[in-house]
């Protein structure tokens, strides 16, 4: 995965061992809270060459499932991605919605599977894995969108971390810069996801932002730039916390539906 834009957290981070309680707020910038869980399932496929424009129609069916559980009430969110930048045992296509409880998550799931095709033979020949998070910091703006940009930052906090480093760095470093980029138009939807269902190593989190166009890339490196900046700290705790080697990124295109 490309590493421009995590690597301006990583890169710029001392080697100073700060306590995360002095990461200072950001300015005029209301009090930020989690909020109520929400939890999104992805469905991951690595799918031949040939096989992408069926999958793609495979997708379009899952979808009339999706929107009537959103218009329903049952999903608050729902896309679909296909990578642009592949490793030789990653992703190629993914399925993903969100919802405010888990089992509302499931359900969906379960009415999913129901609805697929069981001969597809691009989907039962794909590789195929999943991953269930939840979020206590997300954002985003009402509507459907055609050809977004997701890109997935992807880190793990060090063993001995406090139990509140998460939430520290949420609340008073990253979701502030998110939150500006969101209202200025930069950002679709954001949120920083842990395991709910813990199928790869305790301590990992994502930050996920969608982004209309591929300027907002490079956006979201300037808004990174400056905050670093401005608070230093906040930077240098981020470092102080997690791991160099547990970082990767993803970037993939994006059609997304938020209620």
């Amino acid at each position: 995965m490309t590493r421009n834009l995590p690597t301006i957290f990583a890169g710029l981070c001392g080697l100073a061992s700060l306590t995360l309680s002095a990461i200072p707020a950001f300015p005029q910038m209301q009090e930020i809270k989690p909020k109520p869980p929400m939890y999104s399932y992805v469905a991951n496929w690595q799918a031949p060459r040939a096989d992408w424009s069926d999958m793609e129609k495979e997708t379009a069916q899952v979808n009339t499932v999706l929107q009537k559980a959103l218009d329903g009430g049952t999903l608050v969110g729902y896309g679909n991605d296909t990578y642009l930048v592949h490793t030789a045992t990653g992703a190629t296509h993914d399925n993903w919605w969100s919802s405010m409880s888990m089992a509302g998550l499931i359900k969906v799931l379960e009415q999913a599977r129901a609805a697929a095709d069981p001969h597809s033979s691009p989907r039962n020949s794909a590789k195929h894995w999943d991953h269930i998070w939840v979020s206590r910091y997300y954002n985003w703006k009402s509507g459907a969108q055609k050809g977004a940009y997701t890109y997935a930052m992807d880190y793990k906090l060090k063993d001995g971390a406090p139990d509140d480093a998460l939430d520290n760095l949420s609340q008073h470093f990253i979701v502030p810069v998110l939150e500006k980029l969101l209202a200025d138009g930069t950002l679709i939807e954001y949120e920083i996801d842990t395991m709910a269902v813990h199928t790869d190593t305790p301590g990992e989190f994502a930050v996920v932002v969608i982004l209309p166009t591929p300027e907002g890339l490079d956006t979201l490196r300037a808004a990174i730039l400056a905050a670093g900046k401005d608070h230093p700290l906040a930077i240098q705790s981020f470092g102080s916390v997690t791991e160099d080697s547990g970082h990767r990124d993803e970037l993939a295109k994006t059609d997304a539906t938020y209620k």
